[in-house]
């Protein structure tokens, strides 16, 4: 009796010491826990999402790439598979349980010895509060720490949240936070579509996901795997039957699968600019926002090939730069490419090295993964040298003028007939040679351009962008030549003078002379003598005539008669730039301007002068699907919670976009900038048998070649030219460098779309006139066209033509005065004369 009483008294006071020393670790370790009731409103990291406007996602933003799914929604075969992995009692317990705690002991035990890694007890509440509130640290303390958050956590939230936590903050590597984001990488799944192994797969993953990937440790992934089959069997979350089937399949991991998802770095890196700009870094990157993008994705996929595609070609014109580089030796050359980093902007290329230069039909090639092949000579007849960015040099004759042995090449896989050679003669009508296919095997040679670009496309009624392109590669440089470069527009600015005349009075049949102009600036700057392109003068032409055939002089004579503090409102009433100085060589486009503003201005020509505002983005949704920003935000009744029937009218949706310009002068400009399409610059855009209308641009020196175009529904606007400005050469124009890449967008955007016309507002009269002259059309004239008149103003065959003359000198006078009788040299107090940067050269812009 003594030794039990003694034995009784000695657990006794072991039990009140060891409840002591439990009260004093609690007390201890209590005062500088972390706040566990901020878990109540915790909203964990979650990615934004970029989507199209066909709905296909188009980029993710995150910090940690995550993907929350409420408690509710989760599939229950993932919760069990993660409570047989980790927490089989987690319904029982109280945020730590001691028999998972006593099985660990004896585990462990076990194990002693055996060199294995000691396993744990902690239940997922514990795994909570290590993840969200305290470190990795591999210490007692903070074991101490995990369990009494661990026991708070559970009083004051259920089951269920604690789950939800869990599973959706848990890292299971492959850059995967959350269960959900998991199965996308892992298997290309959402949850409920994964199988049982699947499932037990990435609930083999959170005790170390490094160790069990399934591509560098793939036995040990499947071992774990299996391991868990079999506790989620043994826990009869399956039956033994499913167990030993899913044990036996093979671990199959699948990317996601890049056919869903769109991509456009230019466009989503825009889109992230306006995100930030919005909402901030952290809404962005944590946010979870949902956001659905204004692009077209086949607008975008063409636009893209279209600019590519007049790079390229520019680039060809200007001859062959050389090799990439030059392979010495030849043992083991597959390897040796394989090795290689191929050259920014050379995505879709191949490089590849000559093995034999010696034939006279073509090169024969070795490409990096190990195949052979040739380029034909009519791929090489291009490649002539290039010298100060133009050719040089003979014509090609035989491949080795092009490459020598071990030369390294970009080449691209090609098929059909072979490229046409510049100086061949035209084929024979019966010649059946000049349809040979290429071989198998044949390759094109392919040269990165260095000149770079812009374009964008936009809907001209609501400022949507559509497709944005800001270079030939984002690889190569992400700066957005579309947003962010500032260019001459050159004479694509010309329509704006023009409207401004339009709208003090002049009508598209008024006379200019076009004869020689000079302006003294003063201040011992040399006169500017602006030249038409073609370097002559063509007399009293008509207003209409000089936008087509893009006359510099008649447009410095019309800007210096409205005077050009007029011109300097319209254009930054149009946005095309904020403060525009005023200057008789801007008239010219000699200001700076971006793509996008200038298109943004067209399009408010297309849609009869009506303020747009380009947007990248539709509409913006919080985490919880509430939208926090849409871009139209007109007021529509009977448009929400509408059951629609057959028969009902649609609702009406009021216009309340600002009225920039009259409509009927806004027309009466766009009706001659298609007059450009059907008689002037852009000519070569007839074939396309569709209503458009456009401007060329070409700045002094052709440093820049641009196309501003439209349809009646769609904008299009690019420019060529180099980063660092330089000549683009001597017979480089807007019309041989830029109308191309217009052409190619719009063969596709408007090719199953009717030929619709311009639309015409009220308050004209259409009149038969002849372009040439600006007179009333006579019977049976038949280059006669309808022209748009205010009414009033038509032509009056009984009334003498006004030629706009003045003097052919304008010494000091920027701003003409229009009151002024040829008021060219009337002089104007306090006008200062421009800077020597604003003045141009003799060569003019076209």
């Amino acid at each position: 009796m003594r030794l039990l009483l003694s034995l009784l008294m000695a657990f006794v006071m072991l039990a009140l010491a060891g409840a002591g020393g439990l009260v004093f670790l609690f007390e201890h370790y209590d005062h500088d826990l972390p706040d566990y009731t901020k878990l109540a409103n915790y909203e964990p990291p979650v990615t934004t999402r970029i989507y199209a406007g066909d709905g296909r996602l188009m980029a993710e933003f995150a910090s940690e790439r995550r993907i929350f799914v409420p408690i509710d929604s989760m599939p229950r075969q993932v919760m069990n598979a993660f409570m047989a992995a980790e927490d089989k009692n987690f319904y029982a317990h109280q945020g730590v349980d001691p028999i998972g705690i006593l099985r660990a002991v004896l585990t462990n035990i076990e194990n002693f010895g055996r060199e294995r890694r000691p396993v744990g007890a902690s239940t997922i509440t514990q795994q909570v509060a290590k993840n969200m509130l305290l470190t990795n640290e591999v210490s007692f303390a903070r074991k101490i720490k995990e369990a009494i958050l661990a026991i708070r956590i559970e009083r004051t939230f259920t089951k269920d949240r604690i789950l939800e936590l869990y599973l959706n903050e848990i890292f299971l590597g492959n850059r995967s936070y959350g269960v959900a984001a998991a199965a996308l990488n892992y298997f290309n799944k959402a949850l409920d579509e994964l199988s049982i192994e699947e499932v037990a797969f990435l609930a083999a993953l959170p005790k170390a996901p490094s160790n069990y990937n399934p591509d560098r440790q793939h036995d040990a992934a499947v071992a774990r795997r299996n391991w868990v089959i079999g506790r989620m069997a043994e826990d009869g979350y399956i039956t033994p039957e499913e167990a030993k089937a899913a044990q036996g399949r093979p671990l199959v991991t699948r990317k996601r699968d890049e056919q869903e998802v769109v991509t456009a770095e230019y466009f989503s890196e825009e889109v992230r600019r306006e995100l930030v700009k919005l909402y901030g870094e952290q809404a962005l990157y944590e946010g979870g926002l949902s956001v659905r993008a204004s692009m077209d994705p086949v607008l975008q996929v063409t636009a893209t090939k279209a600019l590519r595609d007049g790079l390229i070609a520019y680039d060809r014109r200007h001859g062959w730069r050389g090799p990439v580089a030059k392979m010495e030796n030849f043992d083991n050359w597959p390897k040796k490419l394989a090795a290689m980093p191929p050259p920014a902007g050379s995505e879709g290329w191949k490089l590849a090295v000559v093995l034999k230069d010696d034939q006279a039909d073509g090169l024969d090639i070795g490409v990096a993964d190990g195949t052979r092949g040739r380029i034909p000579l009519s791929e090489l007849r291009w490649a002539r040298a290039s010298k100060d960015g133009d050719v040089a040099g003979p014509a090609i004759r035989k491949p080795s003028d092009v490459a020598k042995l071990g030369d390294i090449l970009l080449v691209e896989p090609v098929s059909g007939p072979p490229a046409k050679d510049e100086d061949e003669k035209p084929a024979k009508k019966n010649d059946k040679s000049a349809a040979k296919e290429l071989p198998p095997g044949s390759y094109g040679l392919r040269q990165i351009p260095q000149v770079q670009g812009g374009l964008v496309a936009l809907d001209p009624h609501t400022g949507r962008v559509l497709a944005m392109v800001g270079g030939f590669s984002p690889a190569m440089s992400v700066f957005n030549r579309a947003t962010q470069a500032l260019r001459q527009p050159g004479s694509s600015f010309k329509p704006f003078v023009y409207l401004t005349a339009l709208n003090q009075g002049f009508t598209p049949s008024s006379l200019v002379m076009d004869a020689p102009f000079s302006f003294d600036p003063g201040g011992g700057q040399p006169v500017w003598r602006p030249e038409n392109y073609s370097h002559e003068f063509y007399g009293p032409t008509p207003l209409r005539v000089g936008i087509e055939k893009s006359r510099n002089v008649m447009t410095v004579r019309l800007a210096q008669q409205i005077g050009m503090d007029k011109v300097k409102a319209l254009v930054e009433k149009f946005g095309i730039v904020d403060n525009l100085q005023p200057y008789l060589p801007m008239a010219l486009g000699a200001g700076e301007t971006t793509v996008l503003r200038l298109a943004t201005a067209y399009a408010m020509l297309d849609n009869g002068g009506k303020r747009v505002v380009p947007t990248f983005i539709d509409r913006v949704q919080d985490r919880n699907g509430k939208t926090v920003f849409r871009h139209d935000n007109r007021a529509c009744e009977g448009c929400n919670n509408v059951a629609w029937k057959d028969g009902m009218a649609v609702p009406a949706v009021p216009d309340t976009r600002e009225q920039v310009n009259d409509p009927r002068t806004t027309y009466q400009i766009v009706s001659i900038l298609e007059g450009v399409v059907q008689r002037g610059t852009a000519a070569a855009l007839r074939s396309l048998g569709k209503p458009l209308a456009g401007k060329t641009g070409t700045t002094n020196d052709s440093h820049d070649a641009w196309f501003m175009g439209f349809s009646p529904d769609l904008v299009v606007g690019t420019y060529i030219g180099f980063d660092q400005p330089r000549s683009l050469g001597g017979h480089e124009t807007g019309g041989s460098a830029a109308v191309p890449v217009f052409k190619e967008v719009m063969q596709v955007a408007l090719k199953d779309k009717p030929a619709t016309p311009f639309r015409v507002p009220p308050g004209l009269r259409l009149v038969r006139v002849n372009p040439a002259n600006g007179q009333l059309a006579q019977p049976g004239d038949n280059r006669a066209i309808w022209e748009a008149f205010l009414p009033g103003t038509e032509p009056n065959p009984d009334q003498p033509q006004v030629v706009l003359d003045g003097s052919s000198q304008a010494s000091g006078a920027m701003l003409g005065d229009p009151n002024a009788t040829g008021g060219f040299g009337s002089q104007q107090p306090g006008v200062p004369a421009p800077p020597a940067a604003a003045t141009l050269g003799t060569g003019g812009l076209y």
